[in-house]
C-alpha cells in the first residue's frame, strides 16, 4: 500500500487564503481609518526620499533576485480576491508598493508584478531614487 503524498500547492494555497482572509478581517474591523490615513500621510510627507532610497538599496542587497521573484509569484498566486476587495488593505499595499522601483523587480517577474499592481491599484513610482 503506497502512501499518498500531500499536494503542497493546495495546502499552501489554502493556508495562505485563510491567513490573508484573517488579516483582512482584522484590519477592516480594528484598524481605524484615521490611523491608516495618518500613517500613509506620514510616509508620503515626512519620510525623506533619502531614507526611502536607502531602504530600497538595503532591501535589494538583503533579498536576492530569486527570493524577490518567488515572493512576487507567491503573492500573485496565493493572495485571494477578498484581499483586493478590502479598501483598507489595498490602500496600505498601494501606499507602500508605489515606492518599489521597477529596477528592483526581477525580469522574470514583471508580468506577475503588473498583475499585482492592477489587483491592488498600486501606482507607478515617481522616481525619487536619484534625488
Amino acid at each position: 500500500m503506497a502512501l499518498k503524498k500531500p499536494n503542497f500547492d493546495s495546502i499552501n494555497r489554502s493556508l495562505a487564503g485563510k491567513g490573508f482572509a484573517l488579516f483582512v478581517k482584522v484590519v477592516d474591523k480594528y484598524a481605524p481609518d484615521r490611523l491608516l490615513l495618518f500613517a500613509l500621510n506620514f510616509l508620503d510627507k515626512h519620510v525623506p526620499n533619502r531614507l526611502i532610497s536607502f531602504a530600497i538599496k538595503w532591501a535589494e542587497k538583503l533579498a536576492p533576485r530569486r527570493l524577490r521573484s518567488t515572493a512576487i509569484a507567491a503573492a500573485d498566486e496565493y493572495i485571494p480576491d477578498e484581499v483586493a476587495n478590502s479598501r483598507k488593505v489595498c490602500a496600505v499595499l498601494a501606499a507602500v508598493g508605489k515606492y518599489i522601483p521597477d529596477e528592483m523587480i526581477p525580469p522574470e517577474s514583471t508580468g506577475r508584478w503588473e498583475n499585482l499592481r492592477t489587483k491592488f491599484h498600486i501606482p507607478k513610482l515617481v522616481s525619487s531614487r536619484h534625488k
